[in-house]
């Protein structure tokens, strides 16, 4: 009786928080996709606890095992709002979800019937799964390091860590002899626990407060950015309590704009601290606090995408290829290239050359960005 209290204890305390995260993002009115799937993963999360209660009775697992079965897509969704600033959710996210949710009841249903052919069924279905928490970790570990947000770099590992092996047991339970099964026994005391940590995890990154910070031109500016004459003598304060060291954003700026370091080949955040002869971290916390970039790549794409626009522009470089253009920029293939160009501008590079090319008051480009 008494571990039956503590189960039901931490059940009622991780649902009472995945609620709370539902609250909080309802009363801010979020409606970014990484919010709309956070709601969804918590209200997945108190789905859950209650459906593996051990009161909960075992005649309804005919519906609900397919909708648990389901929530790996779910967790693979929110890894890739939460761990990759460009991802854009599609309709055939959503398709996904249901496709397996229906496989789910297909199976469960046909389990009296075809005990075979559902067996079967459900180890694929745990193949699947399987496939989702992969997909969900090599997206945290491939985003890792060019993750600027200090907060988010120290929970993703955790956050996602217990959710993958969550995850990895409902798949592995999809071996076991019926089609869909729970991830560990009902009423679990592990289970309860386990689902409790993954709930304050989930709060402490959603209760936390976001980090005001400037735009990347004002911070450069307010630094003294664009001359040494001109520096501050004191820090910038992008967010109570937060400073960024000035003399390190004129350096970078320097370093960017006058050297063009931008445009060295694989370019990753370490080498640049190097160069700085700063640690890391406070590269990280510069670029991030002090001039608003949540993505190394994304920082080094502003540079890259505006000297091609430069070089696009430029009348005497008409016949010059664009991915000489590109790899000249710092950009490694034409591919990536002409994705991060249109997300910029909205055409692709070929198209904005015509366009450019085509004004009749072509100019010489300015070297200044920003």
């Amino acid at each position: 009786m008494g571990l039956t209290a503590i189960d039901l204890g931490l059940r009622g305390a991780a649902s009472g928080v995945f609620l709370l995260i539902i609250l909080v993002a309802l009363l801010r009115r979020a409606t970014s996709q990484q919010a709309l799937l956070g709601m969804a993963m918590s209200a997945g999360g108190v789905f859950y606890a209650i459906a593996t209660a051990p009161s909960f009775p075992k005649s309804s697992w005919w519906w609900v095992l397919p909708i648990l079965s389901a929530q790996p897509a779910v967790f693979w969704l929110w890894a890739r709002a939460a761990f990759d600033d460009d991802f854009v959710l599609r309709r055939w996210h959503g398709a996904l979800w249901l496709g397996i949710a229906a496989f789910g009841f297909a199976l469960t249903l046909g389990w009296a019937y075809r005990p075979a052919l559902a067996g079967a069924g459900g180890r694929g279905l745990a193949l699947v799964n399987l496939a989702l928490a992969l997909a969900a970790a090599i997206q945290t570990v491939k985003t890792w390091r060019a993750d600027l947000v200090a907060r988010r770099r120290r929970l993703r590992l955790a956050m996602l860590g217990i959710n993958v092996g969550l995850i990895a047991v409902v798949a592995g339970a999809g071996f076991a002899a019926i089609p869909v099964a729970v991830p560990g026994a009902s009423g679990s005391l592990p289970t309860a626990l386990v689902l409790f940590v993954v709930a304050m995890i989930a709060g402490l990154a959603t209760m936390q407060p976001t980090v005001l910070v400037h735009d990347a031109t004002a911070a450069i500016a307010s630094s003294g950015a664009r001359g040494a004459d001109r520096a501050p003598a004191g820090p910038v304060v992008v967010a109570p309590g937060i400073a960024v060291d000035p003399i390190l954003l004129r350096r970078l700026d320097h370093l960017m704009n006058v050297e063009r370091t931008y445009r060295q080949e694989g370019l990753a955040i370490g080498a640049l601290a190097a160069k700085l002869d700063v640690p890391e971290h406070r590269l990280r916390q510069a670029i991030n606090e002090g001039l608003g970039y949540r993505n190394f790549n994304a920082f080094l794409n502003r540079y890259r995408i505006e000297d091609a626009r430069l070089a696009l522009s430029d009348v005497t470089q008409r016949d010059v290829p664009v991915l000489t253009i590109a790899m000249d920029a710092g950009f490694q293939s034409l591919g990536p290239f002409n994705r991060a160009f249109k997300a910029e501008t909205g055409v692709t590079p070929t198209e904005f050359r015509r366009e450019a090319l085509s004004r009749p008051d072509i100019g010489e480009p300015r070297r200044e960005i920003g």
